[in-house]
């Protein structure tokens, strides 16, 4: 019921910046919480940011200063912006949605690909 379409994602030099779009669509609670996490080839899938309801957010450290995620809740809509780009940064980024009441579930979705290279 939930579907999660992420944009933004493509080829950028080192030192360059992407925001990320995820916009949400069907019946949400209005108490969740967005994410993004990243999967890199070969490697497990990893947290990047998390924004709560509220506007509280968390940061992996490799990410912390460099990154920033938003949310605008009346679009059900989550942003994270890129700055000082590395390519350890490449990889496959997810949007995730999870929904903070009762019968509530994570969703996920399609991925975007960032490849940060020279």
């Amino acid at each position: 019921q939930v579907q999660l379409v992420e944009s933004g994602g493509g080829l950028v030099q080192p030192g360059g910046s992407l925001r990320l779009s995820c916009a949400a669509s069907g019946n949400i609670f209005s108490i969740y919480t967005m994410g993004w996490y990243r999967q890199a080839s070969g490697k497990q899938r990893e947290l990047v940011a998390i924004i709560t309801n509220f506007g509280d957010t968390r940061y992996a450290d490799s990410v912390k200063g460099r990154f920033s995620i938003s949310r605008d809740n009346a679009e059900k809509t989550a942003y994270l912006q890129m700055n000082s780009l590395k390519p350890e940064d490449t990889a496959v980024y997810y949007c995730n949605l999870q929904i903070r009441t009762f019968g509530g579930g994570d969703y996920w979705g399609q991925g975007t690909q960032v490849t940060v290279s020279s």
